[in-house]
């Protein structure tokens, strides 16, 4: 197995000899280790998505996960007797993560070499690393934030919100009105600082620069009565989907500069970065200043660039710039946007703080 930093965003689990001890097969009264059960739980309270990768009938197999309880554990289950590779491939098309993002834990050496053959990207363990793996740091997020024990139930959500848009007929706008979404944008306080560090970090396709902001930074950008630090959370009748939008803004006289811009890939398809960059330049042109955005190209988040192109951000050079410090780094694109009012979102509810207000009467209050 090659070395790798990334943090598993989803662990993928054999149930034979690896979840479980014996055979179902052979033994219908498998049984869970308590050590093991102890690692699925706090996995799921540090935001690690699980799942199933097993060569076994699909309702006996579940129906024990269940008689043990811990089926709710996971969030999808590949039970059947195709191969392990297009079990986890399926797994990690369904969550739309990298297959860099996840783990696969297995018995059989045969198996793990079959995964590795076919996702090389993959990292695979065996199973009587299976109690150790909370000790691993690629196990261990770097901030646990309040929203870290949700994301079982979001991404559940987002399973059964998939279900009915797929069935819905009318035209998607329609159906992102019965959604009855609510976007709201609020300035971030100490206690959303990990939210906020946790969202700089694990999101890639929609990241404006890429960029990773610290604890630490974070808490000096908070105190500098220059910079706006704010958080957007989405709420929908399925159940919340949590933190879901960063962004990162220093106010000047004749501009306002958006240093970072990021949001979940998981809210792109119901417009929340449109919403989220309309929003911002209505508060600018109340406020009467020019938008400026730092956007640096990754080989993942062309969505973005997308974002800010359609909001209409261009390359123009406006005699604002001259108040701001140059790009810092390398590959930055400064782009522009003269800001003007523009409407509300159709299919959200928004709520948001008035930026064009004094600046950060909050904070003087603290």
């Amino acid at each position: 197995m090659s070395e790798h930093t990334t943090t598993v965003k989803c662990l993928v689990w054999d149930l034979d000899n690896t979840l479980w001890q014996g055979t179902l097969s052979e033994d219908a009264e498998v049984r869970l280790a308590e050590e093991i059960r102890a690692v699925v739980v706090e996995l799921d309270a540090r935001g690690i998505l699980q799942a199933v990768a097993s060569k076994n009938d699909h309702e006996p197999a579940w129906a024990r996960l269940e008689e043990l309880g811990i089926a709710e554990y996971f969030v999808l289950a590949s039970i059947g007797w195709g191969p392990k590779s297009e079990s986890v491939r399926s797994i990690a098309d369904q969550l739309n993560f990298a297959p860099r993002t996840l783990a696969f834990i297995d018995d059989q050496p045969a198996e793990r070499a079959e995964v590795e053959f076919h996702l090389p990207e993959v990292r695979c363990y065996p199973a009587e690393r299976a109690a150790d793996l909370l000790s691993l740091p690629e196990f261990t997020p770097a901030t646990r934030t309040v929203d870290s024990g949700k994301r079982r139930a979001m991404y559940r959500a987002n399973f059964r919100r998939d279900a009915e848009r797929a069935e819905f007929t009318g035209p998607d706008e329609e159906f992102l009105r019965t959604l009855e979404l609510d976007l709201r944008i609020f300035r971030a306080t100490p206690v959303e600082l990990s939210r906020v560090e946790e969202l700089t970090l694990r999101t890639s396709q929609m990241n404006a620069t890429g960029v990773h902001y610290s604890d630490e930074a974070l808490r000096g950008l908070l105190a500098d009565d220059g910079h706006e630090v704010l958080v957007a959370t989405l709420a929908d009748r399925f159940g919340t989907h949590g933190a879901i939008g960063v962004l990162l803004l220093e106010r000047h006289p004749a501009a306002w500069h958006l240093k970072l811009l990021a949001t979940s890939c998981r809210v792109v398809s119901f417009g929340v970065g449109t919403a989220v960059l309309n929003w911002l330049a209505t508060e600018a042109a109340t406020a009467g200043v020019h938008l400026l955005a730092d956007f640096r190209r990754t080989d993942r988040n062309r969505m973005m660039e997308v974002a800010y192109r359609f909001a209409g951000f261009d390359d123009q050079e406006c005699d604002c710039r001259g108040s701001l410090p140059a790009a810092g780094a390398e590959g930055v694109q400064r782009l522009h946007l003269v800001a003007e009012h523009r409407d509300p979102p159709g299919t959200m509810r928004l709520t948001a703080p008035e930026l064009a207000a004094p600046v950060l009467q909050e904070h003087a209050a603290d």
